[in-house]
């Protein structure tokens, strides 16, 4: 058979496309597999980060570059990898779903459905890794986002944009209030992400059932990686989830994203890290740990173009010790934190929210005026309960102003208490809390506050609902409102027999 010039000269162009650009071919073979990690030998010119393709038909990303060899993690932990399989570059990088078609689903850390409903006909791809917007960027926060929480409303508000670390015990309701703050944001035009990161799959079956219920799943995704996964897929999960919190957030619109928790997302790095033989540092943790959540949150926060990210990550700490290496972390790279106490917890107060080690640093800009009218001496007079309640505790006897402070706080203490999936607007709050402000529980027994104060809200919305949207339009309270309202509390309490 005769071979032409013109036949080679194709052969030859098809070869050396597959070449890079200093003719080295684009291909490598494993030399070492283990622990859904691989060591691969021959991929000279492969960047860190970049998306590999086994002959297999696995997928794997290198996270480790050295002086022969490369460390490559793969995705897909039921396709089997083999020494001296080959292995091709493909020149891009590791990219999910995202848009609408994403809202609604149960995904995986790939960007794959995994609630049975069938495959994502997503419109674009895009990379988990993207550029951090710098602060001219940016724009001041001050857009209240609501939590429908009233000891986070009014104590520690969060406002659009914001990073909130929540922190606690396990088993301190961490989790329920990261899904309060997403049910209420119900017909308010924020998209919601919740991550799981290392949590059994029961419970991310309990969590999208829940939030089906409350009819929160229409605005919200799941991104799931569990503890049965590769390291690597609990490493991608929380940066998958913020690149699709980051496409809604670029289109001028509101998200907010749920990392649960970040305490998980440290151990698989770590994880990581040791496979790849990186030396550990403080705790065990290498150290860029620190790096591997900072680049995470400081993704999140409110453009000068309207959009916002606002992020919630949580972290799990052991016997109340928030001066651990991760949480100490975490509370300095966030704008604050929501302590959920394990005695407050224990003791019936729920949420668990301990007020003298949270705080909010720039959440208070973005308060609404209303709840402020309201709100102002409320961390001061908690604050005072609880050591007064400490006192109290020898047998001392107390005088008449410690008397009324400690009756003044039990009643606080009574309205703070919320059940899991009840949730109040911002007005509901404010009237509930103008009650509190103008003495006029004090009458009410204990048990029956919370509930007092809630329906007195639902009494004005029903009755007097012009001064209800009044309220609602204008966001704060006149002195003429306030004059209606302590009419009709004084007439909402003859018919309650308070007053």
């Amino acid at each position: 058979m005769e071979i032409k010039t013109t036949d080679l000269v194709s052969l030859f162009e098809k070869a050396l496309s597959e070449k890079g650009d200093d003719g080295i071919a684009e291909t490598g073979t494993v030399i070492q597999v283990a622990d859904f990690m691989c060591q691969v030998q021959g991929l000279t010119n492969v960047m860190y980060g970049e998306l590999v393709v086994f002959a297999g038909g696995n997928r794997g990303i290198v996270l480790n570059l050295d002086q022969d060899i490369v460390s490559i993690f793969m995705l897909d932990a039921h396709i089997p990898v083999v020494e001296l399989e080959t292995v091709r570059r493909t020149g891009d990088v590791f990219k999910v779903p995202v848009g609408e078609a994403v809202i609604g689903r149960v995904i995986s850390a790939q960007g794959q459905a995994i609630d049975g409903l069938g495959s994502i006909e997503y419109t674009s791809l895009k990379s988990v890794e993207a550029r951090i917007p710098g602060i001219i960027e940016r724009s001041p926060i001050n857009q209240s986002l609501e939590t429908g929480v009233l000891a986070v409303d009014a104590l520690v508000p969060i406002g659009k944009g914001q990073r909130e670390l929540i922190i606690g015990n396990r088993g301190t309701g961490k989790t329920a209030l990261a899904l309060d703050a997403i049910v209420h944001q119900k017909n308010k035009n924020v998209y919601c992400i919740y991550v799981s990161i290392g949590q059994r799959q029961a419970n991310v079956a309990r969590i999208s059932q829940f939030l089906a219920k409350e009819g929160a799943l229409e605005y919200t995704v799941i991104v799931t990686a569990d503890a049965s996964e590769p390291a690597i897929n609990r490493y991608l999960a929380p940066y998958v989830g913020c690149t699709i919190g980051e496409y809604f957030r670029d289109k001028g619109q509101n998200a907010l994203i749920i990392y649960d928790d970040l305490s998980n997302h440290a151990v698989a790095y770590r994880e990581m890290s040791l496979l790849m033989r990186r030396s550990p540092g403080r705790e065990a943790y290498p150290g860029d740990v620190f790096y591997l959540h900072s680049r995470l949150l400081e993704r999140a926060g409110k453009l000068a173009s309207g959009g916002t990210l606002t992020a919630l990550p949580i972290v799990q700490v052991q016997s109340d010790d928030i001066t651990a290496y991760i949480p100490t972390n975490l509370i300095s790279i966030t704008d604050g934190q929501i302590f959920l106490d394990t005695k407050l917890f224990n003791s019936g107060i729920r949420p668990a929210v301990n007020v003298e080690l949270s705080v909010s640093r720039v959440g208070g800009a973005a308060q609404t005026k209303a709840i402020k009218q309201v709100t102002r001496a409320l961390r001061l007079e908690l604050a005072q309960y609880h050591d007064l309640v400490a006192f109290a505790q020898f047998g001392t006897e107390l005088d008449v102003i410690s008397q009324k402070r400690l009756a003044r706080g039990a009643v606080i203490v009574n309205l703070l208490k919320q059940e899991q999936g009840v949730t109040y607007s911002f007005v509901d709050q404010s009237l509930m809390f103008f009650l509190l402000k103008a003495g006029l529980l004090d009458k009410v027994p204990l048990a029956q506050t919370h509930t007092y104060a809630a329906q007195f809200a639902s009494y004005v919305q029903s009755v007097y609902s012009p001064l209800y949207e009044s309220i609602k339009e204008s966001q704060e309270f006149s002195s003429e409102a306030l004059e209606e309202l302590r009419n009709i509390a004084r007439e909402f309490a003859k018919i309650f027999g308070f007053a």
